[in-house]
């Protein structure tokens, strides 16, 4: 279900980009994948339920890692944004 949900997200960012006058070949490779968006939304409801506190580094790699323990198609994802993120950071 949480992939049928991030896929219309996407359609709609598309779309609207589109309607914009925008050339989706300058930003449909900046946009996530379906699964990309599945597991920020799912970190976005774990930030909600700790308060909406923005998460440390060591605490998004628990809340990213156990992501991926509860929703094993998500893992590989899971990891390739996990290394990003280190980039970014490191």
């Amino acid at each position: 279900m949480l992939r049928a949900e991030a896929h219309d997200e996407l359609q709609t960012v598309v779309m609207e980009r589109l309607r914009d006058g925008e050339d989706p070949w300058d930003f449909m490779s900046e946009l996530p994948t379906v699964d990309e968006l599945v597991v920020w939304l799912l970190r976005a409801e774990q930030v909600r339920e700790d308060g909406e506190r923005r998460p440390t580094p060591a605490r998004d790699y628990r809340v990213l890692r156990q992501i991926a323990l509860d929703h094993p198609p998500l893992t590989r994802t899971v990891w390739t944004l996990l290394g990003r993120l280190e980039a970014d950071t490191g």
